[in-house]
């Protein structure tokens, strides 16, 4: 399942914002991962969330993407898969792997159901391709919650559901998602799904080392701001390949084609990379002589 012409990655943004750089780079690391082995790119839009995602939101990913040259495979909307997460919560309680639990919602003691997993308090080991053996103990997450009923699955439900589904045989996202993995590991479990091959990559950080976030830095994160300063797309790949990888060569000019012969997943960092405009600056302007030299 696992074998290199059967490589299928997903990336999984969730619409409640702009495309953000992190966001970006993430989706060109699983692109690139993906067609130098000739696998398949799932793009999956992760509007489960049902107060904070909008469709504005969500075109502005899928535009922002496409303007890169990111193009998918397939695209998918969680929001219109619950049937599917339906049945397999349903089969959870069958088997008894989930239980309905009573919660206390409000000051006046009303209460309300939700479904928890029934924790098996193990310790759980995975292979992550960037930062070797990784161990949780998952005790310490209790009794978690996976839906609020049968037709509102949470994040960590849905993700599992459909990376099984769809044959998801690589996870690549940021290391933030490493406290998600112990929970989707025993999800993967409850539902007798295969394991998929993680690989964390670092966070891009800001100049004073903080994570790059729109609550901190604003429109600093937006791609569209970069797109809107006159950057080329072909540049904002170039650089966002560099942030937390290299070719082990010195090279620093690619095109996406390039990066699709050269990527390899083994060379990512395991430290945090720092976003340099400055660098941006100097890759658009070697990515504007060369088209000047092409277009003679």
């Amino acid at each position: 399942m696992k074998s290199k012409n059967n490589i299928v990655v997903r990336m999984a943004p969730s619409p409640t914002g702009n495309l953000h750089i992190g966001t970006a780079r993430t989706t060109l690391f699983n692109y690139l991962f993906a067609k130098q082995r000739g696998g398949k790119f799932i793009l999956r839009i992760d509007d489960t969330d049902r107060e904070r995602s909008t469709k504005a939101f969500e075109q502005n990913i899928l535009d922002g993407l496409i303007w890169l040259g990111l193009e998918h495979d397939e695209l998918y909307r969680q929001s219109e898969r619950e049937d599917i997460y339906k049945k397999f919560l349903k089969q959870m309680l069958d088997s008894g792997f989930v239980y309905i639990s009573k919660e206390e919602v409000t000051e006046a003691g009303q209460r309300n159901e939700v479904i928890r997993l029934k924790n098996p308090n193990k310790k759980v080991v995975f292979e992550d391709l960037v930062r070797g053996s990784v161990e949780f103990d998952t005790t310490e997450l209790g009794d978690f919650v996976v839906a609020k009923s049968l037709e509102e699955p949470l994040y960590h439900l849905a993700s599992v559901v459909d990376d099984h589904e769809m044959a998801i045989t690589h996870v690549i996202r940021g290391e933030d998602g490493i406290s998600n993995t112990p929970r989707q590991i025993l999800i993967q479990e409850a539902i007798r799904a295969t394991r998929p091959i993680y690989a964390h990559l670092p966070l891009i950080l800001a100049s004073d080392r903080s994570k790059l976030s729109k609550r901190k830095h604003g429109e600093a994160v937006w791609i569209d701001t970069y797109k809107n300063k006159g950057y080329s797309p072909q540049a904002i790949i170039n650089y966002l390949a560099l942030l937390g990888w290299n070719p082990g060569t010195n090279q620093e000019i690619f095109t996406l084609d390039e990066l699709i012969k050269v990527f390899d997943i083994s060379r990512v960092h395991k430290g945090g990379a720092i976003f340099d405009e400055k660098k941006l600056a100097w890759v658009n302007r070697k990515h504007f002589n060369l088209d000047k030299v092409r277009n003679k």
